[in-house]
C-alpha cells in the first residue's frame, strides 16, 4: 500500500529510478531549448564596426584626427593653428576655434614676430588618401577669421590640402 492507504504499491525502485532520469533529462532538455530560443530572441543584430574617422594629414604625411595645433606654413613654419577646440568631426566636415599664429616676417622672417587671429576652422571635401586608398582625408581647410585676418589675407579663407 502506498502513504495515502489506498491501497497503491509504489512502483520498484528500478523504475522511480528510471522515471526520475527520464524526467530529468526532460527538464535539463528544456531548459536548454528554453535558454537558446531566449538568448537568440535578445541577441542584437550584428552592426557593423564604426568607420574610421576622417583624417587630417599633417605636414610629415601624418594622420591626425581632433589635432591641438596643425602647421598650414610646411616649409617655413610661419603659420599655424594653435588651441584647437573641435566642436565637430564627422564623415563630410570638422569644425573648430583656436588661433592662427602668423609670422609678419618683417623685416624678414627670421627677425620676424608671431601675432594670434581667432579663427573658425572648418575642414571638408574628404577624397581617399593617397597614401593609404582606404582611408578618407580632408582636403579643404576653411580659415574664417573672427576679429581681424592678417594683412594681405581675406576675412574668409579656402585652400587645398595636400597630401
Amino acid at each position: 500500500m502506498d502513504a495515502s492507504g489506498e491501497g497503491r504499491t509504489a512502483p520498484p525502485a528500478r523504475t522511480r529510478r528510471t522515471r526520475l532520469r527520464t524526467a530529468v533529462l526532460v527538464c535539463a532538455a528544456a531548459a536548454l531549448a528554453g535558454g537558446t530560443v531566449s538568448a537568440s530572441a535578445t541577441t542584437a543584430p550584428a552592426q557593423d564596426p564604426a568607420p574610421d574617422p576622417v583624417v587630417l594629414v599633417d605636414c610629415f604625411s601624418e594622420a591626425q584626427v581632433r589635432p591641438d595645433e596643425y602647421l598650414l606654413a610646411c616649409g617655413d613654419g610661419n603659420n599655424r593653428l594653435v588651441r584647437l577646440d573641435w566642436d565637430t568631426w564627422g564623415p563630410k566636415t570638422a569644425t573648430a576655434t583656436g588661433t592662427d599664429l602668423v609670422n609678419d616676417c618683417r623685416p624678414y622672417c627670421a627677425a620676424g614676430r608671431f601675432h594670434a587671429y581667432p579663427v573658425t576652422v572648418t575642414l571638408a571635401n574628404p577624397k581617399p588618401w593617397a597614401e593609404h586608398p582606404d582611408v578618407q582625408r580632408f582636403t579643404t581647410i576653411r580659415l574664417l577669421y573672427t576679429d581681424t585676418a592678417p594683412h594681405p589675407v581675406p576675412e574668409d579663407v579656402t585652400y587645398k590640402l595636400l597630401g
